[in-house]
């Protein structure tokens, strides 16, 4: 079973994507933010990371910049899940090291082919 971590501020996105993942076979850990999201990457090693952009103090930007500098973690593909929805971003998120991309509000089927299609990858 593929551990999965989600980084996102918001409890209500928290619970919608903890409940997609968990029903399709993924174990989840959780970090409600930027800086708790990278120390649980290095305790947890998850298969995956699912990380919003905006939160408060560290943004998903520079989280997922310092997994991805970061020995310990940067084998670890991340998936930005974000309501940013501008080329711009998807951009920059590639060039912070993110392997996805996926616009809120997310559907089930969408965020599972992500998931396995960057998992397989």
């Amino acid at each position: 079973m593929a551990k999965v971590l989600i980084v996102d501020d918001s409890p209500t996105e928290v619970h919608v994507l903890t409940n997609m993942l968990s029903k399709n076979g993924y174990e989840v850990v959780v970090a409600a933010s930027g800086e708790d999201g990278i120390e649980v990457a290095v305790s947890e090693m998850p298969d995956l990371i699912l990380m919003d952009v905006v939160m408060p103090g560290m943004n998903g930007f520079q989280a997922t910049r310092q997994l991805s500098k970061n020995t310990i973690t940067a084998s670890i593909p991340v998936i930005m899940v974000t309501t940013k929805d501008q080329e711009t971003d998807k951009v920059w998120a590639m060039r912070q090291g993110a392997k996805d991309y996926i616009v809120k509000p997310v559907q089930e089927q969408a965020l599972i082919e992500h998931v396995n299609m960057v998992l397989s990858a």
